[in-house]
C-alpha cells in the first residue's frame, strides 16, 4: 500500500459521501429516518464493493481506517478536556457514575445471558457444540469484528477452527441490527418525546431535515488564532490532533505493548495522552491559541470517514452450518441490546437518557462507529456529554481485556456456570450502585430534557 493507495480511498469515500449529501437533501425516506449522508455513503460502498457488485477496489489497508479514525476522534475529546463549573462537581460525578454503571450492566449482560442460554438451551438441542460457542455472541455485538476475529484466533489455538466464522456472522448481524434497529428506535423516541435535542419530525426545520444549513442559520466553525502570514489556523489544529494521535498510537503500540501490557485500545491512550495535553497547556498560554470549535470540526470530519469505512468494509461471509444456535443466541442478543435501552437505559440516565442509551446500543451491536452514527443523529453536538463520559471511564477497556483474554478458556474447560455467576454478579452490583446512589430514576422517559437543553 502506497501512499497514493491512501489518497484513492478517501477520494472514493469523499465522493459517495458528497452523494450522500445529495440523496439526503432529496429524498424524503432518509429524511424521515434522519440517515447521515456519511451512513448512506457506506452501505453505497459496501454494495458496489467487492462483497457485492465487485466495481469499488479499495486498497488492502482500507479496513484499518476506521481504527485510525477513532483514534482522532478521541483524541479531541481529551485535547478539548472537561469544565466543571463551580457547584456542578457533584452533579457531574453522579452523571458519569450512573453512566459507567450503565455501559458496564450493558457489557456483562451479553456475557450472562449469551452463555447462559448456551448452557440451557443450545446445549440441549445440539449436545455435541462447542461449549465455548456461548461467548461468541458476546463477541460479534459488543465487541465488532475485531474481537470476534481474535476470540476466534483464540478457539482456534485451543482446537476449535469453526469459531472464526461463526463470530464474524454474529458481528455481520449484531452490526445490521445496529443500524437499523438504532433508526427504528430513534424514528420511536421522537414520537414519544424520549429525545432531547431532536423532537418529532414533523416539527423539524428544514435545517436538520435535509443536512443543508440556510444562510440566515448558519454559524462559524471557528475563530482563527494564528496569524496565516505565520502558519494556517486550521493546520495549526490539525498538526496538534495529528501530533497527539500519532504519539498516542505509538506509545501504545511500541511502549504499553511490549513492556506492560498487551490490548489496550489505541484511541484510550490517545485520549488520555489528549487529556494530559489539556491538563498541561490549559496552565500556559498555548491553550489561548486552541480553539475548541475547530478541534471538533476536525473530529467531526473523522466522524464522518469513519462512518463511511466502517460500514463500506463489513465482512457480510456468513456460514449455515450452524444456524439453529446461530439464531437463537443472536434472538437472545437483540433481547440484551433492547432491554438495555427500554427500560435500563432511563432507569439508569437520567437527562440525556436516549442519546446516551442509544449510543450504547450502537456500540453494543458491533463497532463504536454505529454508535457514533446514532449518537450523531440525535445529539450532533454532544450536549448530552456522552462521548466525554465514555472517554472518562476507560477502565471498561481493561475488563474488555481480561474477558477476551481468559473467558473463552474458562469456557473450554467447562467452567461456564463460574463466568455466568461472575458477569451475572458484576449486572446486580452495578444496577445497586445506581439504587443506592439515588440514581434509579423512575419518573417519565419523556420530556426529561438535555444537560444544555
Amino acid at each position: 500500500m502506497t501512499v497514493y493507495d491512501f489518497l484513492s480511498d478517501f477520494a472514493i469515500a469523499s465522493l459517495f459521501i458528497l452523494v450522500g449529501q445529495f440523496l439526503r437533501a432529496k429524498i424524503k425516506f432518509f429524511q424521515e429516518f434522519f440517515i447521515p449522508s456519511s451512513l448512506l455513503a457506506g452501505f453505497m460502498g459496501l454494495i458496489l464493493g467487492k462483497q457485492f457488485l465487485n466495481v469499488l477496489h479499495f486498497s488492502d489497508g482500507a479496513g484499518s481506517y476506521a481504527g485510525m479514525l477513532i483514534i482522532i476522534v478521541f483524541t479531541v475529546v481529551g485535547l478539548n478536556g472537561f469544565e466543571i463549573k463551580k457547584g456542578e462537581g457533584a452533579e457531574t460525578m453522579r452523571r458519569v457514575t450512573s453512566f459507567n454503571s450503565y455501559r458496564f450492566l450493558a457489557y456483562f449482560i451479553q456475557f450472562t445471558l449469551g452463555i447462559g442460554a448456551t448452557l440451557i438451551i443450545v446445549k440441549f438441542l445440539m449436545p455435541n457444540l462447542n461449549p465455548g460457542f456461548g461467548i461468541l455472541m458476546a463477541s460479534g455485538f459488543t465487541g465488532g469484528h475485531g474481537t470476534a476475529a481474535a476470540v476466534g484466533k483464540t478457539f482456534a489455538d485451543l482446537g476449535w477452527a469453526e469459531a472464526g466464522d461463526l463470530g464474524m456472522t454474529f458481528a455481520t448481524v449484531g452490526i445490521l441490527s445496529g443500524v437499523f434497529g438504532g433508526l427504528i428506535f430513534i424514528k420511536i423516541a421522537t414520537k414519544l418525546g424520549w429525545t432531547a435535542y431532536v423532537k418529532d419530525f414533523r416539527f423539524i426545520d428544514n435545517d436538520l431535515r435535509t443536512g443543508l444549513v440556510a444562510k440566515n442559520h448558519r454559524k462559524s466553525m471557528g475563530q482563527e488564532t494564528i496569524s496565516s502570514v505565520s502558519l494556517d489556523s486550521l493546520g495549526f489544529h490539525v498538526a496538534m490532533v495529528a501530533m497527539i494521535a500519532g504519539f498516542g498510537y505509538l506509545l501504545n503500540s511500541k511502549v504499553l505493548a511490549v513492556h506492560v501490557i498487551k490490548g489496550i485500545p489505541d484511541f484510550t491512550v490517545a485520549y488520555l495522552l489528549g487529556l494530559a495535553f489539556f491538563l498541561i497547556f490549559r496552565k500556559t498560554k498555548v491553550y489561548d491559541y486552541v480553539d475548541k470549535n475547530v478541534n471538533s470540526r476536525i473530529s467531526g470530519t473523522a466522524t464522518d470517514f469513519l462512518v463511511f469505512f466502517g460500514v463500506a468494509m463489513i465482512n457480510t461471509k456468513v456460514i449455515v452450518e450452524y444456524a439453529l444456535p446461530l439464531i437463537l443466541l443472536i434472538l437472545v442478543g437483540l433481547v440484551c441490546v433492547v432491554l438495555c435501552v427500554v427500560p435500563m437505559g432511563y432507569r439508569m440516565n437520567h437527562k440525556s437518557w436516549f442519546e446516551r442509551s442509544i449510543f450504547v446500543y450502537g456500540y453494543s451491536t458491533g463497532v463504536f462507529a454505529i454508535g457514533f452514527v446514532l449518537l450523531r443523529i440525535v445529539d450532533p453536538d454532544n450536549k448530552s456529554h456522552t462521548v466525554d463520559d465514555t472517554a472518562m471511564t476507560p477502565w471498561l477497556s481493561f475488563c474488555e481485556i481480561f474477558t477476551w483474554s481468559t473467558v473463552p478458556a474458562a469456557l473450554i474447560n467447562g467452567q461456564g456456570w463460574f463466568v455466568v455467576g461472575i458477569c451475572a454478579l458484576i449486572c446486580v452490583v452495578a444496577v445497586a450502585i445506581c439504587l443506592v446512589g439515588k440514581m434509579w430514576y423512575k419518573d417519565s422517559p419523556a420530556g426529561r430534557g438535555g444537560y444544555d437543553a
